[in-house]
């Protein structure tokens, strides 16, 4: 449709599409009506020609005849008119002969031929006759150029020499209306084909861009913020990848959109849990329902410990996700920056009476190109998460190995378990297996996803699998710089 805006015309694509058939078929049928009309007249002109071979073939027989009867040619020097019309007569079989054999007096002029009572014009001949010389006898000597001669020979001697002009300056009124006719049924054809392609091109032109259209449309309603519109996928061409590509962006969007709205919401869940508990006690002491004690202090501590991680913990993952989470990276002994936090952490582990044993024998060598800072701050996350979750009595093992220049680090501890269902997810933000178990544990499921943003920018892996304790097990791989076979 045609469309106005700001007074400049706007042609809709099914329009443009439609003149460009319409366009291409247009220029297809001009050149194949002038190859068609070229075709048509050289193709007549030559039978013309075809037949001319028969006309010298007989005149030139007549005349050698008559030269062998006078001996020479006065005989036409002396009666023109009568040869004249004995060259025409070996055309019987064409009632227009005189007509095809000479014009009017306006075309290319032949030497003058003797006034006859009756003729107003002076005819002008096809024939040109040449004697031994190439001395005109009969003819325009200017027209030798366009004739088809032949050689007159009388006892082995040529005698001179018959010729033709080319037929298309000397087309008879039949012939002219019958290539007049030809090139009339051309036209008509080829506007009957422009007639006909407009007809269908139009509704085709309508039918190729539906899906352009409902393409449109989808993107529109996906602007807008309705994620859940898709296209129907019709064709298996570079439309149907397209309507493809778009229905598998528009399910990413709406997954997004999903995961951020329930990111607010746990955040908000996250957020809401430590502080209506430092509502409650600080209004308790306000009312003087409890009394400020040591033990009160240290409670309303800890919660402003749990929401500081928290929002810590927050923050390191919004610069994560802006990619401004700073990185000083620097050749660094893994063995000794993994040994350095397990100590840090022995404590703990005993004070829980959890076993932490350690294997880093193999990769006391290994160097690895990162961030310090960083790595403890793995290596941190992956020990509070078995400190947090694993059973009283339980045990933690922690290996360190080199695999094809790569660091394996194995963290491997007992019950509880992670179904295997799960395992994929553990390292979704703010995700936790059992929440009233990990609430109860502080835990707000986010350390896991630090720590795969941490594995991720030193160009690592982190996975989840069930350990041989019946726990969680989680491998880190990192590239090794040297030290590693």
């Amino acid at each position: 449709m045609l469309k106005y805006t700001k007074d400049k015309m706007k042609i809709s694509i099914t329009h443009r599409l439609f003149l460009s058939i319409l366009t291409a078929t247009c220029i297809a049928i001009l050149c194949i009506f002038f190859i068609m009309q070229w075709s048509i007249d050289r193709g007549f002109i030559q039978y013309l020609k075809t037949l001319d071979q028969a006309v010298l073939e007989r005149a030139s027989e007549r005349l050698i005849q008559s030269y062998t009867e006078h001996g020479n040619w006065n005989f036409l020097r002396d009666n023109p008119r009568f040869w004249i019309m004995q060259m025409m007569a070996e055309r019987p079989d064409d009632r227009d002969a005189s007509k095809r054999l000479h014009e009017p007096e306006h075309d290319r002029q032949g030497p003058p031929l003797p006034s006859q009572p009756g003729i107003s014009h002076r005819p002008r001949i096809r024939f040109i006759l040449l004697d031994a010389e190439r001395k005109a006898l009969l003819g325009n000597p200017a027209d030798a150029e366009d004739a088809n001669f032949r050689p007159l020979l009388h006892d082995g001697k040529t005698i001179g020499y018959v010729g033709l002009l080319s037929p298309k300056h000397f087309l008879s009124p039949p012939q002219l209306q019958f290539l007049k006719q030809q090139k009339a049924s051309l036209i008509l054809a080829a506007i009957g084909i422009v007639l006909v392609v407009a007809i269908f091109s139009l509704p085709l032109a309508h039918h190729l861009v539906m899906p352009i259209k409902a393409m449109a449309a989808a993107t529109h309603a996906l602007a807008s913020g309705r994620y859940s519109s898709r296209v129907p996928v019709a064709t298996s061409d570079e439309l149907g990848q397209l309507a493809r590509d778009f229905n598998a962006m528009a399910f990413t969007l709406e997954q997004n959109d999903k995961a951020r709205r329930q990111w607010v919401a746990d955040i908000s869940h996250e957020l809401r849990t430590p502080l209506s508990v430092l509502r409650g006690e600080i209004e308790a002491l306000l009312e003087g329902i409890r009394k400020t004690t040591p033990e009160t202090i240290t409670s309303l501590h800890a919660e402003v410990l749990r929401l500081h991680r928290l929002v810590e913990d927050l923050y390191q993952l919004s610069l994560a996700d802006l990619g401004t989470l700073s990185y000083r990276k620097e050749d660094l002994n893994l063995a000794y920056i993994l040994k350095e936090s397990i100590e840090s952490h022995h404590a703990d582990f005993t004070l829980k009476g959890i076993t932490l044993t350690e294997d880093i024998a193999q990769g006391l060598e290994t160097k690895v190109f990162a961030d310090r800072q960083r790595l403890s701050q793995l290596f941190g996350n992956l020990l509070d998460n078995s400190l947090r979750y694993t059973d009283a009595g339980g045990k933690l093992d922690v290996r360190l190995s080199c695999n094809k220049g790569q660091a394996v680090i194995d963290f491997e501890d007992s019950a509880p378990g992670v179904p295997e269902s799960e395992l994929e997810k553990i390292f979704d933000r703010l995700y936790r297996v059992e929440e009233s178990r990990s609430r109860a544990s502080g835990g707000a499921g986010l350390g896991l996803a630090i720590c795969k943003n941490i594995v991720e920018a030193h160009a690592g892996m982190i996975s989840a699998h069930p350990s041989p304790f019946g726990g969680l097990m989680v491998k880190v791989t990192i590239p090794v710089s040297r030290g590693c076979s």
